[in-house]
Formats: structure tokens, sequence, C-alpha cells
């Protein structure tokens, strides 16, 4: 079935008295220990970086970003002995072949893949890899850590090492002013839609046949200010919206098929708290099952996700010159976290 795109925003009419949009507590799972983590990161993380084979650059978006980001970064050093990880660079376009080439090359020029097979290597890939037979590839995806782009095709994201980077979204720190703190606000269902299915496609037209919501193809800034909750498809197009929609106070609301465990920062930000996972059936009655859980969270709890939304969408945002605790800055972190996720001795590998 060919993929159908739609952009639309999706809204119903309840006034609701206005909320708090400040966190009663940080968005981090831990904040002493994110402080405590970032702060030695930033003063002790070392990357060594092997020379590419070819000159490449990846395409505009948070790749393209992270590298340039990296390879001007302090994080940099000229001696892989100090070295905590190791950055295997190719281009996004890489065959399977010429990518076994490259990690073969890497195997046979320095001592440093096979003390750990490539444990304490990573990549970035925006799409991900897929698993291979060929030996190469095969530590490459089981060992190393793969950055990739939110969100990533099932089978090719590994939770327990892999990090996932943040779609890029247009507003910067300083459109959080924006902000209508103290305004009355719509109990809103706000959804950039990109549907390929039965379930998403019964739902689709329950939003639009339902009387309570009205759909537009053309969202803006400044209806998402208004909005209560923002409506996404796990596997739309709309998802590099859900930052934007986040800084403006906006709980995003994520459509599922099944568990999700490659958000952005997983292992730094409380996304159990900050976002909604509906799963639902593709029998239908989808508005109806949406209405039950939205109509489910308290006014209180709402408060806290949102204000949980603003904090943590000053960590999503991406800058050509990096800054503080920015979205390049949060993945270094992420990458930190990982850097012992995997140890393999070379005579337990089969």
């Amino acid at each position: 079935m060919a993929a159908t795109t739609v952009f639309s925003l999706i809204f119903i009419f309840i006034t609701i008295p206005s909320l708090l949009a400040a966190a009663s507590s940080p968005p981090y799972l831990s904040a002493a220990t994110f402080f405590r983590n970032h702060q030695n990161m930033l003063t002790s993380f070392r990357i060594f970086i092997y020379t590419p084979t070819k000159p490449f650059n990846f395409p505009d978006g948070p790749a393209s970003l992270f590298y340039s980001s990296l390879v001007n970064s302090q994080f940099l050093t000229q001696n892989p002995n100090e070295a905590h990880l190791f950055f295997v660079p190719f281009s996004p376009d890489t065959s399977t072949h010429s990518l076994s080439r490259v990690v073969r090359q890497l195997r046979n020029a320095y001592p440093y893949w096979n003390r750990t097979l490539g444990a304490d290597h990573f990549f970035l890939s925006p799409a991900g890899i897929d698993y291979s037979s060929d030996r190469n590839i095969l530590e490459l995806k089981k060992n190393s850590i793969q950055i990739s782009v939110f969100p990533v095709v099932s089978g090719y994201f590994i939770p327990h090492k892999d990090i996932t980077l943040p779609p890029i979204s247009k507003f910067k720190i300083g459109d959080l002013n924006r902000m209508e703190e103290n305004s009355t606000r719509w109990a809103s269902f706000l959804g950039y839609l990109n549907w390929d299915g039965e379930i998403e496609s019964n739902l689709v037209n329950e939003l639009i046949s339902d009387v309570d919501f009205l759909v537009e193809k053309k969202p803006e800034a400044s209806i998402n200010m208004r909005s209560k909750f923002c409506l996404f498809f796990y596997n739309g197009g709309g998802l590099p919206m859900m930052a934007e929609a986040m800084s403006l106070g906006c709980v995003p609301v994520v459509i599922v098929d099944r568990p999700i465990q490659d958000f952005p920062l997983m292992d730094v930000l409380r996304w159990s708290e900050i976002s909604l996972l509906v799963k639902l059936l593709p029998r239908g009655g989808g508005v109806k099952r949406l209405k039950e859980v939205l109509g489910g969270i308290s006014e209180e709890k709402y408060a806290e996700m949102r204000g949980l939304c603003v904090a943590a969408s000053r960590h999503l945002v991406w800058n050509e010159e990096s800054q503080p605790l920015d979205a390049f800055q949060m993945a270094m972190h992420h990458l930190w976290l990982k850097r012992h996720a995997v140890r393999y001795a070379r005579k337990e590998f089969v």
C-alpha cells in the first residue's frame, strides 16, 4: 500500500483553566546524577576520529549538525591512547560491501578495534544499519554504538547501546518567551499525520468525521501555543515537529503499535512522564480511546507534564554552533553514558 502523507491540525473546542508552565521537578531521571555526569563529560571526554577513506558530508539535518559539531568540538584528541571512544566516519550512502571494507581496514591498520571488537567505537548512520552475515558489519552492528536519527526502523536499533538524535525543530530557545502563560487555553489534539496502514487510516477517518475535531492542513505555531495535547503517529512523518510542540507546552501523545525504546536521551529524560504512548487497535474506536486516555489526565498531572515538556525541549534544540546543554551536547552526554555499555573479550565472541 502506498504511503499517504497528510499534515494536519486536529483540535477539540473545550476551554480549561490556565495551567502553570514551570515543572515542579526537573525532566531528568536523576538531576544530581545528570549534572555530575555532564560536568565529567565536559572536562574528561576524549574522542579519536579515524581519517575517512574519502571526503564526505551528511545531508542537511541532525546528522549533519552532529558531525560538524563533533569535528569542531573540544572532545577531540589526536592521541588515541587517551581516547574513551573511537569514531568511525563513513558516508550515509556507503554500501554494505564498502562498509565491510572500512571496518576491515581499521582492524588491520590499527590495534584499537581488535582490543574490544569495536565495543569502544561509535558511528553515525542517520537511518541505522541492519544485521549482516559479514563478520565486520556484524561486529560493528552488535558491538559499536550506533547514532541515528529518531525514529529508527524496527530492528535497526539496539536499546542498551545505541542512541538517537532529536529531529530538527525550527524553534529556538528564545521562542519559549512567546508562550502565553496566563491565557485561557483550548484543550486540543494537535496532530501532524503521516499514515500508511489500517490502524492509522481508521483513526484518521474517525478524527475527520468526529464533530468535536477540526482538521487543518497547515498547522500554525499560534495554534500550537493554545494546544493541550499534540498527536503524532510514531511511524509518521510528523515526529520532527514533536520537539517544537513541546517547546510551546504541548504534551506529545504518540500513537504506537509496539513499545518505544529509541526516544532521544532515553537514559536522561523522564519520557514516561513527559509524553503519553497510546496503542490503538485496528477495529476502530480510536477517537473514543484517545478521549478516555486524555480525559483521565488530571489538571494537576497535566500541568506537571506540560512543565516537563518545556524544560525537556531545551535539550532538543540544534544550533549551528553548539551551545551549553543543546542537542549536540546532550547527544555527547548520552554517548558518554554509553561508553561502557558493551565490552567483549576476543575469546568470548562467537
